[in-house]
């Protein structure tokens, strides 16, 4: 899976990219076959913005952003909500498996 980074008038640290990269990773696993992922790092004055677009096949993007004062406050609060959307996403196409079977 290849994983993206945008960086918009923000500093992107190599930890910042590393955890990005490893929550996106452990995400795109327990969705299943990930295409690729798009992380995107913005500043505007004190706030900060990091927007998590994740593709898989035949699926809608998945997309979760978050604004915090700090970047790294906005990049977990961004891959809880990626992780809240992945685990919806699992327990649909667990139903939709019981129901045809």
């Amino acid at each position: 899976m290849e994983i993206i980074f945008h960086g918009h008038r923000a500093p992107m640290s190599p930890r910042l990219t590393r955890r990005a990269r490893e929550g996106v990773s452990k995400l795109a696993r327990r969705l299943g076959r990930p295409v690729d992922a798009i992380v995107r790092f913005e500043e505007d004055g004190p706030a900060r913005r990091v927007e998590i677009t994740l593709h898989s096949p035949r699926q809608k993007p998945i997309i979760a952003d978050a604004r915090a004062r700090y970047t790294g406050t906005a990049l977990s609060q961004a891959l809880d909500r990626l992780g809240a959307q992945v685990a919806r996403v699992r327990r649909q196409r667990l139903a939709r498996r019981v129901v045809r079977a």
